[in-house]
């Protein structure tokens, strides 16, 4: 791997100077640098680990064994498409990717339309047969293929779909309705028996999951709603559920081991304002905790460590390559990022470059006056996994809102609030005008 001359860098940065395009540009290593340059040549990442920007998965295979298109959204909010995104994952099936817009972010494709007048997510094409809803997908591609484990229709799984099921409807109720103090209770105490639930489902066996040594169906069939459950009533309710739920934090423990899921994991401030318009609302309870919480997620400092030291979202340290991840994808799609800033493009040049040299060589530098809002408003529009996974968002958020604090006029604004209804800031057609290889919205869409 070749090593970027931080010291150079930071050498420069320190005259006062945030470093020029070019400048930051040559501290990628250069395994990353095609990755940063929009239209660029480079390969598709088929056989690496998973990622939100692959089109084309092989698993060492040749093209022509690729019998599978799955059609699922471009923004990875979709838990229903992650089902069937890990499960070909963690199977290794060669497969296709086209992604289509969710209706809250932007208006459908008339192609898409076209092939699925519903216009439901997730799709997939098997050997040239349409399949809509997840879990008919799942069992048209055992049938295909092998179950993952034991499969849909297995005696041992069958249960757990259906507990799968009550737990997402407690959470729905805890969540997704407003409560006086009282209801608030009794609703978390029906989502905490339903949870307690799971736990002794996977208590019964030594390991992470939940029927085998490695994650099976019955898992992925958990893990979309529940990753949602752990982000969600962390930001509305104050509830840790990985501190409260110890089982479930071994089950997320086991499944952070693992590229294929980490490859396709959210965090908590992505769920927690993608998914007030698809649930129809979500419902703060307004406690303390609730509300420091949130701040937490909203604001930082990121890690959100308790106070043993756990972190809430993750097991897994970052990576040496995260803040080389930011940066990459960022340089990507700096054109269209700086157009859509409230600043503008001239006005938001300078701030940007502020915070991506404090990201990559760690030197402070005042942004211009004003530009707290512009920083801010790409802080809270980071997707993951969409733009870049997990860890290399926290170091990109802390490298803005950082930047945004030195703002000598106006340190404390903020960027407009992010909308309930729906989430149009975040249309993915901007990004998608000049595509390169992987076709892939960019972080901050808006």
């Amino acid at each position: 791997m070749g090593e970027p001359n931080l010291e150079n860098g930071a050498g420069a940065a320190r005259a006062g100077e945030p470093l020029s395009w070019n400048d930051l540009e040559a501290l990628l290593p250069p395994e990353l640098a095609p990755a940063a340059r929009a239209g660029a040549s480079g390969a598709d990442p088929g056989d690496g680990p998973t990622s939100a920007q692959s089109l084309l998965r092989l698993f060492g295979q040749p093209e022509s064994a690729v019998r599978v298109t799955l059609y699922r959204d471009h923004h990875a909010w979709c838990p229903y498409c992650q089902k069937v995104w890990l499960w070909l994952e963690e199977r290794r099936i060669p497969y296709r990717v086209r992604k289509v817009t969710m209706f809250c972010y932007g208006e459908k494709e008339g192609w898409y339309v076209r092939l699925v007048p519903s216009g439901m997510l997730p799709a997939l094409e098997l050997d040239g047969r349409l399949i809509t809803e997840s879990d008919r997908i799942l069992e048209a591609l055992e049938a295909s293929f092998g179950s993952l484990g034991p499969g849909m229709h297995d005696s041992a799984v069958l249960p757990l779909r259906r507990l799968e099921r009550e737990l997402f409807r407690a959470w729905c109720e805890w969540l997704c309705y407003p409560h006086h103090p009282a209801s608030d209770a009794r609703a978390r105490d029906r989502f905490r028996q339903l949870a307690g639930a799971l736990e002794r489902e996977l208590e019964r066996r030594p390991g992470a999951f939940l029927l085998g040594d490695q994650p099976g169906t019955a898992d992925l069939v958990f893990v979309p709603y529940v990753e949602r459950m752990n982000a969600s009533l962390a930001y509305y309710k104050g509830f840790l559920l990985r501190r409260e739920h110890p089982a479930l934090d071994r089950w997320f423990r086991g499944l952070e081991q693992r590229s294929t899921y980490l490859g396709t994991q959210s965090d908590f401030h992505t769920h927690a304002h993608d998914l007030p318009p698809q649930m129809g609302g979500c419902h703060a309870n307004g406690s303390e905790e609730q509300r420091a919480l949130a701040r937490r997620i909203d604001h930082g400092p990121w890690p959100i460590l308790e106070e043993n030291g756990h972190d809430p979202e993750t097991s897994q340290p970052p990576p040496a390559t995260a803040a080389g991840v930011a940066l990459a994808r960022v340089l990507r799609h700096r054109a269209t990022l700086l157009a859509r800033n409230p600043l503008g493009g001239e006005g938001f040049d300078l701030p940007l470059r502020c915070a991506l040299t404090r990201l990559i060589t760690g030197v402070a530098i005042p942004p211009p006056a004003g530009s707290a809002a512009g920083l801010r408003h790409l802080r809270d529009r980071i997707s993951v996994p969409r733009d870049m996974p997990l860890h290399a968002a926290r170091l990109l958020r802390t490298a803005l809102e950082r930047s945004a604090h030195l703002d000598p006029l106006t340190p404390e604004a903020q960027g407009a609030p992010l909308p309930l209804r729906h989430r149009r800031d975040q249309d993915p057609q901007p990004f998608l005008a000049n595509p390169g290889p992987a076709d892939q919205p960019a972080s901050g869409a808006g």
